[in-house]
């Protein structure tokens, strides 16, 4: 039996996060996507673990404080002394949130496969990376192709966010180093957003297919925001209703979503069930600011979920 339910790899950043439109005043949190999926998987009850690499400073430190408080297991997590820890700013306008980056150089950028130590990865159920994870530096994707493999080799399935972020990569090397992740992937959670840029495309029924001609095996998860979630299974398309909330900010919930789904399907849960919850959990994520600060815990999850089921 492993000994993590699951195993993230990835790049956590400070964050500093708008706290209303226009003004100049930002509240200090905590970022980064695969962080913040595995935050949010503890907090439904997940067995986790974190591989990265920080700086040497505050920022650092209050990242170690923060998964060691959130019972997210450490021991992959190196400590670099000649770079720093990333830091990121959310400004919130009427077209949505917008991200400006401080993280060239940062110590997870400088991660290679033979910074994956501690055996973590074999000792996992899940390996969660994500588009971000293999987008921040040469040496990271190759870090995140080398966990791939290992995970594989231990018998641990691979789940693959799509996370694009253009500002780091250009499309035509995002699309064809997704497409070739997708297809190593057990469980693949692309976003409509995302796959507009990589496709062309706005309707999710072609973007499904071109996923699957693109060669993906595993299960395909694709997340349409304010309209659920729709499962594919290689056989069935099946639709999940989002939960409708007055969301004052929407950064962290994909993330939120990814863990909150790799926990329920560690608990036993049927796909539709997983996304079910992990709708609600990345709905109620959206109601404070930040990214993690308003991860929901499970009760808050279950609590939500009966009430509309007695509403019903």
């Amino acid at each position: 039996m492993a000994d993590f339910d699951i195993v993230a790899l990835g790049e956590p950043l400070v964050e500093l996060n708008q706290t209303h439109k226009g003004q100049l005043q930002y509240l200090q949190g905590f970022g980064g996507d695969t962080s913040n999926a595995v935050i949010a998987a503890a907090r439904q009850g997940a067995r986790c673990a974190y591989l990265t690499r920080v700086g040497n400073d505050a920022f650092g430190k209050q990242f170690l404080d923060l998964w060691n408080a959130e019972g997210v297991d450490t021991s992959g997590v190196q400590v670099d002394d000649d770079a720093h820890t990333g830091l990121y700013f959310v400004q919130h306008g009427p077209d949505g949130h917008a991200f400006s980056y401080l993280r060239r150089g940062s110590a997870a950028s400088l991660m290679t496969p033979a910074t994956l130590q501690g055996g973590l990865i074999e000792r996992a159920r899940f390996l969660h990376v994500s588009g971000i994870s293999m987008a921040i530096s040469t040496s990271a994707c190759d870090t995140v192709f080398a966990a791939i493999e290992r995970a594989h080799a231990a018998g641990a399935q691979v789940s693959l966010d799509s996370n694009l972020r253009l500002r780091l990569w250009p499309v035509d090397r995002a699309r064809a180093v997704l497409r070739e992740t997708m297809r190593a992937a057990d469980l693949f959670l692309p976003s409509m957003d995302d796959m507009q840029h990589l496709t062309g495309n706005d309707d999710p029924e072609r973007t499904l297919d071109w996923i699957r001609d693109g060669g993906a095996a595993g299960v395909v998860v694709l997340k349409l925001g304010k309209d659920g979630s729709i499962i594919d299974d290689g056989r069935t398309r099946t639709p999940v209703a989002a939960l409708r909330v007055d969301a004052v900010d929407a950064t962290g919930a994909g993330d939120c979503f990814a863990g909150s789904l790799l926990a329920r399907r560690c608990q036993g849960d049927s796909w539709e069930d997983a996304v079910r919850y992990a709708n609600a959990a990345a709905a109620l994520s959206t109601l404070g600011y930040g990214a993690v600060d308003p991860l929901p815990r499970a009760e808050q999850v279950w609590e939500r979920l009966k009430s509309l089921s007695e509403g019903a």
